[in-house]
């Protein structure tokens, strides 16, 4: 009887120690998980309140992504938006389309007239850059957010670099850098200059907007394939600190958005379909397909963009790039 009575005190006294444990983690881990959701920037008044927004289908859930590159190399920029991408997330949870919008397309701004639409956020920040995609798209914008180049720098080091393919020898002359043919290792100064690129790229803009979305594919797999509990807490922090959200998002909402965008096996890439590029006074501009582009965003709407990519074989190549 004591032996049993011992065995089972040893039991409890284990099960005590490991509760112990777990509690002790389980509270480490929500105190960490606030640091991370504190460094995140929540923005009020990201969303518009104006009236005549699209209304929402329920069908799945739509994120605006901005990148925004403050560059020392040209100051002029200011805060326009250097990427724009609306990021469609299915209703069954199996999908995630990242589609671009080129910056340089030429399209109506609410108050501004037609004009770049990178311009709008230049103008009014996220609410007017969000009426202005939603004008273009006819698809309700749920949530935006944003993160500034800069943070590419930390949050690639951060992983050890990432691993991407160039198809051919280039030169960039902005910074003279010449990228060779082949499987390129980028530390984060030599990401940052990848995703930016756009001269001597025979599509430009169109490019880099392929370039862009494979070095987010190859970031979110470097993540995926991560074990270094150190190196995972600093891309997470590198990440939230460089994240500027509406003030809707919850750290929940964040998580799902993350942990949707990490997993590469659902994450198709697109562009917004294009018609040609043109001059429109002194500007270079990327003039929009109007009936792609409704085709494109009719099937957002509807939650079909899998089916949109099967009668258009629209979908980007991210394994190699230009």
């Amino acid at each position: 009887m004591l032996r049993k009575w011992g065995r089972r005190r040893v039991v409890i006294g284990c099960g005590g120690t490991a509760l112990g444990v777990v509690l002790l983690l389980a509270g480490g881990l929500y105190l960490l998980q606030r640091t991370y959701n504190d460094d995140v920037n929540r923005i009020s008044g990201a969303m518009p309140t104006t009236s005549g927004r699209p209304s929402s289908t329920g069908r799945g859930e739509n994120w605006l992504l901005i990148g925004s590159d403050k560059r020392a190399d040209i100051p002029s920029m200011g805060a326009r938006a250097d990427t724009v991408m609306l990021v469609h997330m299915s209703e069954s949870g199996d999908r995630v389309s990242v589609i671009a919008i080129p910056r340089d397309g030429w399209v109506p701004v609410p108050g501004h007239g037609t004009t770049k639409i990178n311009a709008a956020f230049a103008h009014g920040g996220p609410a007017l850059l969000i009426r202005a995609v939603e004008q273009l798209t006819r698809v309700r914008v749920d949530h935006y957010a944003a993160l500034d180049f800069g943070g590419f720098v930390e949050m690639t080091d951060a992983l050890g670099g990432v691993d991407v393919t160039i198809t051919k020898r280039t030169h960039d002359p902005m910074h003279d850098r010449t990228w060779e043919a082949g499987r390129q290792h980028l530390n984060g100064v030599e990401a940052l200059d990848f995703v930016r690129q756009r001269w001597n790229l025979p599509s430009g803009d169109l490019d880099r907007i392929k370039r862009q979305q494979a070095f987010l594919n190859a970031l979110a797999d470097k993540a995926l394939d991560t074990r270094n509990p150190i190196k995972i807490d600093r891309f997470i922090r590198a990440a939230t600190k460089s994240v500027s959200v509406d003030g809707t998002v919850t750290a929940g909402m964040l998580r799902g958005l993350a942990r949707r965008l990490l997993d590469t096996s659902m994450l198709e890439y697109l562009t917004t379909p294009v018609s040609k590029t043109a001059q429109r006074g002194e500007q270079s501009v990327v003039l929009l397909d109007d009936a792609g582009v409704r085709e494109l965003f009719t099937a957002v709407r509807e939650d079909k963009v899998g089916e949109y990519v099967s009668r258009n074989g629209a979908g980007n190549s991210v394994d190699a790039v230009r």
